[in-house]
């Protein structure tokens, strides 16, 4: 046993030697005494910044850029402003008074809108658009033949001049993106008095204008002795401009 016992201790204390040893060539020993002494070391209390107290700002001062200040401030009020176009303030209409087409109504305007494209000079290029709800109220967004626009009109946005036939002239945005009439088409629908079911012919006279027809869903017809006939048929081919009639006379 003591044999035993006294091996036990030799294997032990050997151990101990060589785990020392081991230690020593890492230098642990070292390497812990440091981290202890860092540890140890208070932390050094945090500088504040002085507080620069804040120079009170002139409300009346401007601020003006580097690069202009040695210019002469310019002053506005001496600036007289630009008088404004023409302003013209349109009124929704009402939904009450809204004309619905029937679809012969709609039909029969396109059959004579396409008699009137056939008459027009085919080196000038041109499309018939039937009025719908959204292009005369509501919205007054007019879309326009895709094929047309890729063919005839500019990719990018671009104010186009709109002529009808007395030579009256307006102006509308044509939004090459989205390939219609925005701006300034709904006065012109308001000014010529576009209802659902007319037919309108555009021709295209040059790159930013267009030459407008417009054949009338319903129409009058003054007679010699004053009074007026509704609803007539051409049978000629030719388009007759006149008032439409109300709704209530339809």
């Amino acid at each position: 046993m003591a044999k035993s016992k006294l091996s036990y201790e030799e294997v032990r204390k050997k151990r101990m030697e060589e785990n020392k040893k081991r230690m020593e060539e890492l230098n642990l020993k070292k390497l812990s005494q440091d981290l202890q002494a860092k540890v140890s070391k208070p932390h050094p209390a945090k500088q504040v910044k002085p507080r620069v107290p804040r120079i009170p700002v002139d409300v009346n001062t401007v601020r003006r850029s580097p690069r202009v200040a040695d210019r002469p401030a310019v002053s506005y009020k001496d600036i007289p402003l630009e008088p404004l176009g023409r302003f013209r303030s349109y009124q929704r209409r009402s939904l009450l008074n809204r004309v619905y087409a029937s679809d012969e109504v709609r039909q029969y305007a396109i059959e004579r809108a396409n008699q009137l494209q056939s008459g027009l000079d085919s080196d000038t290029p041109s499309f018939v658009k039937p009025m719908l709800q959204s292009h005369v109220t509501g919205g007054f967004w007019l879309g326009l033949p895709l094929h047309f626009c890729r063919e005839h009109l500019p990719r990018s946005d671009e104010m186009m001049t709109l002529e009808d036939e007395d030579g009256d002239e307006s102006e509308a945005k044509y939004l090459g993106e989205k390939n219609g009439l925005s701006g300034g088409w709904r006065g012109f629908a308001i000014d010529h008095e576009l209802v659902d079911g007319d037919a309108v012919v555009f021709q295209l006279v040059n790159p930013s204008k267009f030459k407008v027809y417009i054949v009338r869903a319903y129409e009058t017809e003054v007679n010699e002795d004053g009074t007026q006939n509704s609803d007539v048929t051409p049978t000629d081919g030719n388009v007759r401009r006149s008032r439409r009639i109300s709704k209530q006379a339809i």
